[in-house]
């Protein structure tokens, strides 16, 4: 059976991952996974450290690196532990179950494409472990989203249950997607959706807004539509803050990485500013 797995590691969205993760494993009735990866260090312990000293040093000195190093390892894997500890009592005391952890050493990356079959839906924070700004995008997310080829969760500083949720909708093929994705799935099912077109698409494709409404009617959501001016990620970002909208939904990266760099990413900008959780499918 398919699980969600949370990525749990020591940023200050750590619990509003645990608090997502959960809350999806109920409304999926799916089992729940809690991972705290190690990521592989630039310079494993035991190594020839002799170059990070200069040229002579004593030998004592390079023991003690190598010390430092091993410890340094050791406390990274308790604090791992302690933290997936922390967020299976908090997933088990929300009424989630089953739930599992898992430590493991590697790259996330690598790791979660392993793991890809076995995944219903991934909970990423939004700021990694070693991006702690404010507006920052965490380092992985990107790459994860573009490998995967799993729903992502991506949540900020805190997570709450949504009761309303916004479909980012420009008619493109990742859009219509993701509209037949929340259609068909629990996770959303019986609360107030907006469908909401902005930028150019809003000006041309007025019918497809109209059928992607009746898409989600016919699949007994009660729906909202709107169509806005102006650029996607502001008129976007207005529309959520004015509707107090507390879950954004959209396709992911409909183009290509070159026509990416060219023009930039819709995905990337809201994954940037959106201070509530975002939900990129595929």
């Amino acid at each position: 059976m398919k699980h969600v797995l949370a990525c749990i590691d020591g940023s200050t969205a750590a619990t509003a991952v645990a608090d997502a993760a959960t809350w999806a494993s109920r409304r999926l009735e799916a089992p729940l996974e809690l991972l705290h990866v190690l990521e592989k260090s630039d310079r494993p312990a035991g190594g020839d450290l002799s170059g990070a000293i200069g040229l002579g040093a004593r030998e004592h000195l390079l023991d003690e690196l190598v010390a430092l190093e091993e410890k340094k390892s050791r406390l990274e894997l308790e604090e791992g532990k302690a933290m997936l500890r922390a967020a299976l009592e908090r997933a088990e005391s929300s009424g989630a179950s089953p739930v599992s952890t898992r430590q493991i050493h590697g790259n996330l990356l690598d790791i979660l494409s392993e793991m890809a079959e076995g995944i219903r839906l991934c909970v990423l924070g939004r700021q990694g472990e070693s991006q702690r700004m404010a507006q920052a995008v965490g380092s992985n997310i990107e790459n994860v989203i573009r490998t995967l080829q799993r729903p992502v969760l991506v949540v900020p500083g805190e997570f709450r249950a949504p009761r309303r949720f916004m479909i980012a909708f420009d008619a493109s093929p990742t859009a219509w997607k993701a509209l037949e994705m929340v259609g068909s799935s629990p996770l959303l099912a019986g609360i107030p959706c907006h469908v909401v077109m902005a930028g150019k698409a809003a000006d041309t494709r007025q019918q497809e807004l109209s059928d992607a409404c009746h898409k989600l009617e016919d699949k007994g959501f009660r729906v909202t539509d709107a169509s806005l001016e102006g650029e996607a990620k502001d008129a976007l970002g207005r529309y959520r803050r004015e509707h107090q909208i507390e879950l954004m939904v959209m396709g992911a990266y409909g183009h290509s990485r070159i026509r990416q760099f060219l023009v930039g990413s819709t995905t990337t900008k809201m994954m940037a500013s959106c201070d509530v959780p975002l939900l990129i499918l595929r």
